[in-house]
C-alpha cells in the first residue's frame, strides 16, 4: 500500500483516485480549497498532479516544501484551448510541463505518465481493442519503478509500459496532445490512446 495524494478532483483526478483506492492504496483527493493541496501532499509518499495543466506550474511550485523528497506523478498537459475548447497549442514549446516542474522542484522526483490518452483509458487500458502504450519520463529510476508498480495496479501490462528516459523526453509525450483534438473531431470522445505498434 502506498499513501497517495491526488491534486485535482475533476474527471481525471476522481477516476485515478477511485481506481487506486480499489487497488488497496490510501488515497487523499485535494480540491481547490485553500491549504487542501498542501495538507494532502505533506502526508503522501506519491503525489499525482491532475490539476489543469495551464495552472499546474504555479500551483505546484507553491508546494515546494510539501513536495520535498516526494514522487510527483504528472499526468497533465499544459495547453491553450481553441475556440471549441479543445487543445490548440503547447504552453511550453521546446520544453514540457514536466521539465518545468522538475526545474521548479529540484528536490522532487517528477515522473511524467498517462498523458497520451483520454482519461477513461488511464484506469481501464484493457478495454481498448488494441494494446495501448503508456510512457514514463523521469530522472530517478526508483521513482519510475514506483510509478510502474502503480500503473500495473491500474491494469497496465508490463509490455505496455515504455520508459522513454529522462525528464527531457516528456516533451515528446506532451506533444502527443496535439493529436487529440483532431482525433476527437473525427471520431468523437471514444476512448483511445497513443500506441507504439511492434
Amino acid at each position: 500500500m502506498t499513501t497517495i495524494a491526488v491534486l485535482g478532483n475533476g474527471r481525471v483526478g476522481g477516476n485515478l483516485a477511485a481506481a487506486l483506492t480499489r487497488a488497496g492504496h490510501e488515497v487523499t483527493v485535494a480540491g481547490r480549497e485553500p491549504g487542501a493541496a498542501a495538507d494532502a501532499a505533506r502526508t503522501a509518499r506519491v503525489v499525482i498532479n491532475a490539476t489543469p495543466g495551464a495552472g499546474s506550474l504555479e500551483r505546484l511550485a507553491a508546494l515546494r516544501d510539501e513536495l520535498h523528497g516526494k514522487i510527483l506523478v504528472d499526468v497533465s498537459n499544459a495547453t491553450t484551448d481553441g475556440p471549441d475548447g479543445l487543445p490548440a497549442d503547447l504552453i511550453h514549446p521546446g520544453s514540457s510541463l514536466a521539465e518545468q516542474l522538475q526545474e521548479a522542484l529540484p528536490e522532487t522526483h517528477v515522473v511524467k505518465t498517462l498523458n497520451t490518452m483520454l482519461f477513461p483509458v488511464m484506469t481501464a487500458p484493457a478495454t481498448l481493442t488494441q494494446p495501448p502504450t503508456v510512457f514514463l519520463s523521469g530522472e530517478a529510476p526508483p521513482a519510475k519503478e514506483t510509478v510502474r508498480e502503480l500503473l500495473t495496479d491500474l491494469g497496465w501490462r508490463k509490455e505496455w509500459i515504455t520508459d522513454l528516459g529522462g525528464i527531457r523526453t516528456a516533451r515528446a509525450a506532451e506533444a502527443a496532445i496535439l493529436f487529440v483534438p483532431h482525433v476527437i473531431r473525427t471520431s468523437g470522445f471514444t476512448p483511445f490512446a497513443i500506441s507504439i505498434a511492434r
